[in-house]
């Protein structure tokens, strides 16, 4: 049953449809598989138990000729952000650690209601707070791929790292994700496979641990275009319990795919030609364009002329919100107390986030905090707000004279773990292609391109109007077909 390990979203769906093989085969080809990639510490908890269970329903109603969902028979990772009934959810942080949710988060919900079952939940950056996968309290992520003449141990980037790890590992054939500044996207181009940021609101947020809650949005991590397709359409949709969610009907984007781009206009913004970005970037750039002009796009060059102050904005924003957002754990109702003898509330609350907190997150709370402050609130946040405001008004501009936005996912190929834990600046750049789509709250998507000299893979990003994730995938599409991306890790683990 090992072959059933390489197969995708749809061709699961499919297979499962026509009788090919049964929901409970694919189950334990994945479980085993799972089981056996411990060495890549991509899943915080298993749940095999879970995956057979919702397994054996598909199997039931199809035995009953009952109509099956959109992902019937397929076993998925669920990123630990998502709180998830009766299994832990820890966000990766110790402070977490055994907190059993008595709900399920809306999206993971609308996953097992369309016939997805969980193989566990995936570790991530602590919080969601990292590009590298090193900030879990549960420990590093290690990318399935190794550089050429290399055995040093590779980040799968963050903070969906367990989820990018475990679709390229072929552990399992989708995952979720989430996105504040990438974090979908960045993780997907490290490890060579796709994942979709949609348009902010289209999926609930109700029941996933917040960090920054106006730029937190959740999404799928898949290996093609297609699965993407399917995924979203059974996670996005309309939810009264999430202020944010968008009052709109789901199209079909799987239907609807379509590489044939004539008559579209794909934008390439000069601004994101910048210092430091490897040339095999730069390369896979170019040959993006040629590709997506091969399918009828015209090529024409856009300005984005705030991007250079997106990152700073950003790294404003979101630690801003995660001050506020982390104030809740406080060891009072659930997770982590230390509770030092003698001491009152106040002390309570200092003892217990200093043994729960990580330091990536400790950092990101203070930043938050000192910029809310009295006296540097205008200085900072407001001022970032604004510039976020000019980021979504340079898009909106640019999009008057394209239909899609091409450019790379990100500066650099993935980098060996350890080597950026000294500089958290250089670390925050990693994501610096990626954070203008999310303070605009755009669908953007990562599909794999190439690989470099090194053997390891390259992503391009593709950032669309809003709600037009049709023409972004349409984009990926086309782009997915000319590349003929077929590259996988060589299994060591």
């Amino acid at each position: 049953m090992t072959e059933l390990t390489s197969l995708g979203v749809k061709e699961i769906r499919d297979g499962v449809r026509d009788g090919s093989f049964t929901a409970r085969e694919v189950a334990e080809a994945f479980n085993t598989a799972v089981a056996e990639a411990a060495a890549l510490n991509a899943f915080i908890v298993t749940t095999p138990d879970h995956a057979l269970a919702a397994a054996d329903k598909v199997d039931a109603a199809r035995a009953a000729s009952e109509t099956l969902g959109a992902m019937a028979g397929v076993p998925i990772g669920m990123k630990d952000l998502f709180a998830t009934h009766g299994v832990q959810t820890t966000a990766a942080s110790h402070i977490l650690e055994g907190f059993t949710p008595r709900y399920e988060s809306t999206v993971s919900q609308k996953l097992w209601d369309a016939g997805a079952g969980m193989l566990g939940k995936l570790n991530l950056d602590q919080f969601a707070m990292g590009s590298s996968n090193e900030t879990s309290y549960f420990g590093n992520v290690t990318s399935p791929w190794k550089k050429a003449g290399s055995n040093a141990a590779m980040s799968p980037g963050g903070s969906s790292g367990g989820s990018s790890a475990a679709v390229a590992a072929r552990i399992a054939p989708a995952a979720t994700g989430t996105d504040t500044g990438g974090s979908i996207r960045q993780p997907a181009a490290f490890t060579g496979i796709c994942g979709i940021k949609p348009t902010y609101g289209r999926c609930s947020r109700w029941g996933v641990v917040a960090f920054a809650s106006s730029l937190d949005q959740a999404g799928p991590m898949a290996r093609s275009v297609e699965d993407c397709a399917i995924m979203l359409g059974a996670m996005a949709g309309f939810d009264p319990k999430d202020a944010t969610s968008l009052q709109m009907d789901v199209p079909d984007w799987e239907a609807a795919l379509n590489a044939d781009l004539r008559g579209k206009k794909v934008g390439i913004p000069r601004e994101y030609r910048m210092e430091g970005t490897d040339q095999a970037i730069l390369d896979s750039w170019e040959q993006g364009k040629a590709w997506l002009k091969d399918a009828g796009a015209e090529i024409v060059d856009v300005s984005l002329p705030h991007t250079k102050y997106a990152l700073p904005a950003y790294y404003i924003v979101a630690p801003a919100e995660a001050s506020s957002n982390l104030a809740r754990y406080d060891g009072v109702r659930y997770g982590l107390r230390d509770l030092p003898e003698g001491v009152g509330l106040q002390d309570m609350y200092a003892a217990t986030r200093a043994a729960g907190f990580g330091d990536e997150v400790k950092r990101r709370i203070l930043i938050g905090t000192y910029v809310l402050s009295a006296g540097f609130y205008d200085a900072y946040y407001t001022q970032a707000q604004k510039v976020r405001a000019l980021v979504a008004r340079d898009f909106a501009r640019a999009f008057a004279e394209c239909d899609v936005i091409l450019a790379p996912t990100t500066p650099t190929a993935s980098f060996p773990l350890g080597s950026m834990n000294e500089d958290p600046l250089t670390m925050y750049l990693n994501d610096v292609f990626a954070v203008p789509a999310s303070l605009a709250g755009l669908p953007a998507m990562s599909v794999p391109a190439t690989i470099n000299a090194d053997g390891l893979p390259l992503g391009l990003q593709l950032v669309g109007r809003p709600f037009d994730e049709q023409g972004v995938l349409n984009a990926g599409l086309a782009i997915q077909q000319r590349a003929g991306f077929t590259a996988k890790p060589e299994k060591w683990w």
